[in-house]
C-alpha cells in the first residue's frame, strides 16, 4: 500500500514539475518527489515482524539496516539542495523581480542580446 503511495506522490511532484512556471513551486515538486522515493524505499525494506536492528535480538530477526542509512543520507543530501535551491531562488528573484520561469528566461535573452 505504501509503495502505490509512493507512486502517486511521485507523479503528483512531476506534473506539478512540468506544468507550474513558477520557480517556487518547481522546488517544492521536486521535495514532494523526494519525499515520494524516500518513502518508496523505506516502506520496500519494512519486513513484519522483524526487530530494528539496535536491538539485542539475533540478526535474523533483525531488519537489513542498510535502506535506512541510505534514506538518511538522502534526507539529508535532500535537505541541503533545497536550501540552495531557495538560496538561488532568493536571489533570483531579488535581481529579476519575478519567479516565472518564462518571463525570467525572456529577461535573460534579452540581457544577453
Amino acid at each position: 500500500m505504501a509503495e502505490l503511495v509512493s507512486f502517486i506522490i511521485f507523479f503528483l511532484g512531476l506534473y506539478a514539475l512540468v506544468v507550474k512556471r513558477s520557480v517556487i513551486k518547481s522546488i517544492i515538486a521536486l521535495v514532494l518527489m523526494e519525499t515520494a522515493v524516500i518513502l518508496y524505499f523505506v516502506s520496500g525494506g519494512f519486513e513484519e515482524g522483524k526487530l530494528p536492528p539496535i536491538s539485542d535480538a539475533l540478526p535474523e530477526q533483525m531488519v537489513d539496516p542498510l535502506p535506512q542509512a541510505l534514506m538518511i543520507t538522502a534526507i539529508v543530501i535532500g535537505i541541503s539542495s533545497t536550501a540552495v535551491a531557495l538560496a538561488m531562488y532568493s536571489q533570483l528573484h531579488r535581481k529579476y523581480g519575478t519567479d516565472d520561469w518564462k518571463k525570467l528566461m525572456k529577461i535573460r535573452l534579452e540581457e544577453d542580446a
